[in-house]
């Protein structure tokens, strides 16, 4: 969800709240004037009545309700010592309306030389459910026009502030440090997002310069390995010719030529692994992948001959990947030496690709591997004392620059890898 768009759900849940508790009170408080001033009315009206009456004694025989909506009737002091006026709530049957509507009465007494009457007034009364169904509406009224109206701010206003931020987030989104492609910084009034620009600007400075320390350093230090070994693998390779060591020495010879030998292709399985985890291999090509599986193959058809393994291959589809092809080939290459090295010999390896997976299987006496293992670093399997058990995290590596899910499964003593594209 974008920000703009969480700040106004936000909003208008807040709103909604805030609209609907003013709504009540505003509903209280616009009753209790209502209230206040019909109740002044009908006090005004009582006083003018008994003003009257006074001077009109005809005004004191009205027992009865008419247009003029009051009586008068005259009762005991003694029931109505200390009486005080009453304001009540009731319905009256309207004329005009054929209804019973509400009204609000006052009732009081008055003495009128030395007799006690009782007088009730009434007058018409908002109604108070069409009331709260105009509030409900015009409430929901400005709710929507306020929301509204936030959404218009936020969006052909407030965006337009956000404009620096989006800038930068887009060209971040592509950001290589392989590639140092330069960051160009939008000028902005806004403390906050110039505060972004400078922070964003030193840490890339930092990582620019971390990496291209980090990638001299593997460089450097791949190279100063591999020539003192090459070195001692020579010298060792000439002193096993001469013919002039016992067989202990000799195979303790052989036994230091193997591990030097080792340490050579782990320096460069490390130094191939970190280019890839730097990105190093930027250059792509549009590659045909059934050819190249194919060219593989026949690579390892010697290989294959010698286990008595058979490569059985099918394809469907024509898939072609946009990938660096020396990347590609690494890829395929170690899935496929993966099922060659571990397969049990005299049975099938069946590959299968197609235009949204590449699936291999091979017989094994390995058990059941654990998938979340198997592709870390120097995980081994099995009795190869010269693997370095980097083939499978560097097929790891490659796919996931690639945006590919690689998995494994077992049925029935098959071991397959799967390499799905996405």
């Amino acid at each position: 969800m974008k920000l703009l768009n969480y700040t106004n759900t936000y909003f208008s849940i807040i709103l909604l709240v805030l609209i609907s508790v003013w709504a009540v009170v505003f509903y209280y408080a616009m009753f209790d004037e209502i209230y206040d001033s019909i109740d002044d009315g009908l006090d005004n009206r009582k006083m003018l009545l008994i003003a009257r009456a006074k001077r009109d004694m005809h005004l004191l025989e009205k027992p009865q309700m008419d247009e003029y909506l009051y009586t008068v009737e005259k009762v005991d002091f003694e029931d109505y010592r200390g009486f005080k006026d009453t304001y009540r709530d009731t319905v009256m049957y309207m004329v005009n309306e054929k209804d019973f509507e509400p009204v609000r009465t006052l009732e009081s007494v008055f003495n009128n030389n030395g007799q006690y009457y009782k007088i009730k007034l009434a007058t018409s009364m908002v109604e108070e459910d069409d009331q709260i169904e105009n509030l409900l509406k015009h409430t929901v009224i400005l709710y929507l026009v306020l929301v509204l109206s936030i959404l218009l701010i936020n969006n052909f206003f407030l965006r337009k502030s956000w404009k620096p931020f989006y800038k930068l987030m887009d060209q971040m989104r592509n950001f290589k440090l392989e590639s140092n492609t330069p960051i160009v910084y939008t000028p902005t009034k806004i403390e906050e997002f110039e505060l972004l620009n400078q922070s964003v600007k030193k840490l890339l400075h930092k990582a620019n310069a971390t990496y291209s320390a980090q990638k001299q350093f593997i460089e450097n230090a791949s190279h100063e390995l591999q020539t003192p070994l090459s070195i001692a693998i020579n010298k060792l390779e000439l002193l096993f010719e001469e013919n002039q060591l016992s067989e202990d020495q000799a195979h303790q010879l052989q036994q230091v030529l193997e591990n030097l030998e080792r340490l050579t292709r782990l320096n460069k399985s490390l130094l191939l692994l970190s280019k890839i985890e730097n990105q190093q291999f930027s250059e792509v090509e549009n590659l045909d992948i059934k050819n190249l599986v194919l060219k593989i193959l026949n690579d390892f058809a010697e290989m294959a001959e010698h286990k008595n393994l058979e490569l059985a291959f099918s394809a469907e589809g024509n898939l072609h990947l946009h990938m660096n092809p020396d990347l590609a080939h690494i890829l395929f290459s170690n899935l496929i030496k993966n099922a060659l090295v571990h397969s049990i010999p005299d049975q099938k390896i069946e590959i299968y690709l197609s235009n949204i997976v590449f699936k291999i299987s091979n017989y094994s006496e390995n058990p059941s591997l654990k998938e979340k293992d198997l592709f870390e670093r120097f995980e081994k399997y099995g009795t190869n004392e010269n693997s370095t058990g980097l083939g499978l995290s560097i097929a790891k590596s490659i796919a996931t620059q690639y945006g590919f899910t690689i998995s494994y499964s077992i049925e029935k003593g098959k071991h397959g890898f799967s390499l799905k594209f996405e």
